[in-house]
Order: structure tokens, then C-alpha cells, then sequence
């Protein structure tokens, strides 16, 4: 496949020594030299902030003061409006908490509505937060595994049926899945709306890639694909991903249900939660029409460097990519290698000198795979796929 060197995304920007966790960090974390590595693991993107962004951060340094801030009119709107343009999401702001950064949202879910000593389930392999959180709310984890049919996950409700313990109160689902890309069906989601109402489970749809569907893929918000289960739901969306503002600590926790939001409400008012000024200002500037068409000329390149690093990666023997439907997270399984996890890990680490997320870290059924992150400028991407291949050159 050839480079596309038209795109403002090809720019190269070198983010080491500035304070980045996903460069900065990579040499501690994986032993990926910091001078020569490449930083494919941590979900940010490597591209410049659009000058939507940057005007907007302009015009309130402008103002030259950063004191109490009220006004959320705006905010709300600007929510309001994409949820409904983007994705047929008719969302009422009464019904949103803006909270700092969704993991913040998705911790105070868990803690609000469960226990300690309760079951939460996810479906595994998946984001890694989700079974951090659970642990360190002193919650228990039920881990359904996710299905491998024609290369794609797929959930097996029937299986999952036999085994739950009757003590989960609630599941965290990614949706489009993280670290599979999978945009899940209309069907799919049916079937997760009968399986949470049989287990009288509150489902926390963490739908925070919602807007980086590759083109001619729909992601469908569970209020639209599921209505009949309102009264269990709560949905958790940020601009973070979308726009690379996730350093700004900013998302929003929506909940149809009255009762629910109700009891969320009080437990979130303990909390003296505000949100971030710059994250809300950055935001609002990111809902807009402008922002909407910066988001499909990524949507189009992300999905151009998806189909760069497939091809790559499927002409090294051993290696197999799932195919991605969405995201910039790419999922690679090294089973093919015939290779324990130490050993493929070493050539992509220390021969390959690429950092990128372990699959184990991400539950039951991620043993054999690493997680790479595409959300890079296109010639980096083909770096990465030389390298692999020099990697695992033996294997020709």
C-alpha cells in the first residue's frame, strides 16, 4: 500500500520530553528506548490539535483570568447537538453529569450502584481500566470471555448464562470494543439489553470511541439500539478520544432513568465534583461543525493506517490482525509464532523497539496478543511494520 502524503495528519511531531505519558513513560514501562522507540501503546493520538482547538485555548488565555466559572449553557448544547447530529441521539442535558474524565465517571458508577464484595462483569479481553477499577473499588470481577467467530469477537450470551454467580450487579461493556475495534450490530446489542434484564444487571455502556467508526461503519448508542432498557443504563462519552483532549479530564455520565439518576446525583454531589475549565472549553470547540469535519477526514485516515499495518502484518508469518471496524487500536495475536509470551514480546520490545500495550493486561483471552495504537502520522505506521517484520524475519 502507498503512503498518502497529502493528509495535514502525515505531520511528524516529536513528542519525547514532553511530558507524555505515551513517550516519556515507554523506556520504564517496556524497556523501548526513548531516543530511537516507537510509542504504540498508551490510547492517544500523535497528531497536531486542530486549529478549532487551539483558537478556542487562545481566545480564553485571552481573558487572562482562570477563577470559578459558571454558564454550562453552551456546553450542554454543544453535547446536545453532536449526540444528535453524529448518532441519532436525541440526549437530554438534565439527564448528563459532567465528570473528570470518564474513568472518574465509570469509578463513581461502580461505587454508586454496587457494593463491596459484589460481582461486575465484563467482557474479556477488554480495556484494562475496567478490571483495575473493579479491583480497587474492592469489587469482585466476573470475566465472560469473548467468542472468536471468522476472525471477529462475538458474544456468546448463552454461555454467559452459566456463568454468572448471582452475585453481579453490574456489567461494564466497551462499545465499539477496545481492543478489537468491533462495532457491535443492532442484534448484538438486543441480545446484551435481554441478557442484562435476566440477571437484573445495570449496564454501564463506556461508549467513549463512539465517533471513530471507519467510514460506512454506524456506531449505535444503547439508548437508541435499546430504549426498553433505560431504566438500567448509564452511558459514558468524552470528546477525550475523539479529539486527543483527554488530558484536560473532562466527560459526561448520562442516565435516562429518574431513580437512578436520582441516587447517582447524591452519591456525585458528595463528591464537590466541578468539572475543568479547559476541558469544558475545549470540548464545547470540539462539538461543532468544524469539529465534525476534522473527525471524518480521521475517521478516513485512521482507517487508511489500519489498512497499511494489516497488510503488513499479514505477511509475517505466525502473525495474524483482527480486522478493525473501528478506533485506532489495533489487535495482533502472535499465537501463530508457536512463541511464549516472553519471547514475542522481547522481539517487538527490544527488536522491533516498539512499545505497545501486553494483550494478558487486558484479560482472559489476550494472552497471545500485544495492542498497537495506529493513532500516528502514516509513515510511522510503516516504520512499525518494517520493524516487526526485521523482528520476525526468521520466521520466512
Amino acid at each position: 500500500m502507498s503512503l498518502d502524503t497529502a493528509s495535514p495528519f502525515d505531520e511528524i511531531i516529536d513528542r519525547r520530553g514532553s511530558n507524555s505519558s505515551k513517550w516519556d513513560l515507554m523506556e520504564r514501562a517496556f524497556g523501548v528506548p526513548q531516543e530511537d522507540g516507537l510509542a504504540m501503546w498508551i490510547a492517544d493520538m500523535d497528531f497536531r490539535a486542530p486549529d478549532f482547538l487551539q483558537d478556542a485555548v487562545k481566545a480564553q488565555l485571552e481573558k487572562a483570568n482562570y477563577g470559578y466559572f459558571c454558564g454550562l449553557e453552551s456546553f450542554n448544547e454543544s453535547v446536545r447537538w453532536w449526540m444528535q447530529e453524529r448518532h441519532g441521539w436525541a440526549l437530554d442535558t438534565d439527564h448528563m453529569f459532567t465528570t473528570y474524565g470518564l474513568g472518574h465517571g465509570i469509578a463513581m458508577a461502580i461505587q454508586c450502584f454496587t457494593e463491596p464484595e459484589d460481582h461486575v462483569a465484563i467482557f474479556s479481553p477488554v480495556y484494562h481500566e475496567f478490571a483495575i477499577k473493579i479491583g480497587k473499588t474492592g469489587r469482585n470481577l466476573t470475566e465472560l470471555p469473548l467468542m472468536q467467530e471468522d476472525g471477529r469477537y462475538t458474544m456468546d450470551f448463552a454461555a454467559y448464562d452459566g456463568m454468572m454467580t448471582g452475585r453481579e450487579k453490574m456489567v461494564l461493556f466497551s462499545s465499539p470494543h477496545n481492543p478489537a475495534g468491533r462495532v457491535w450490530t443492532q442484534s448484538e446489542l438486543s441480545q446484551l439489553a435481554d441478557f442484562c434484564k435476566h440477571h437484573d444487571l445495570i449496564l454501564v455502556s463506556d461508549e467513549i470511541h463512539h465517533d471513530l467508526t471507519f467510514p460506512g461503519q454506524t456506531h449505535l448508542p444503547m439508548p437508541v439500539a435499546c430504549p426498553e432498557i433505560t431504566d438500567r443504563l448509564i452511558i459514558t462519552t468524552s470528546a477525550s478520544k475523539t479529539f486527543n483532549i483527554a488530558g484536560t479530564r473532562c466527560g459526561c455520565v448520562t442516565i435516562p432513568d429518574p431513580a437512578l439518576r436520582e441516587r447517582f446525583g447524591r452519591f456525585y454531589r458528595g463528591f464537590d465534583i466541578n468539572p475543568n475549565l479547559f476541558g469544558i472549553v475545549l470540548m464545547e470547540a470540539a462539538y461543532s461543525p468544524a469539529g465534525a469535519a476534522w473527525v471524518d477526514e480521521l475517521r478516513a485516515y485512521l482507517a487508511g493506517n489500519a489498512a497499511l499495518f494489516g497488510e503488513g502484518i499479514a505477511a509475517i508469518p505466525g502473525l495474524s490482525f483482527m480486522p478493525m471496524e473501528s478506533t485506532y487500536l489495533s489487535w495482533v495475536d502472535f499465537a501463530g509464532t508457536g512463541m511464549v509470551r516472553e519471547e514475542f514480546q522481547r522481539r517487538v520490545f527490544k527488536d522491533a523497539r516498539i512499545a505497545a500495550t501486553p494483550g494478558h493486561t487486558l484479560g482472559t483471552g489476550g494472552e497471545s496478543f500485544l495492542r498497537f495504537n495506529l493513532g500516528m502520522p502514516r509513515a510511522r505506521v510503516q516504520e512499525a511494520v518494517e520493524r516487526l517484520a526485521a523482528a520476525f524475519g526468521d520466521l520466512q
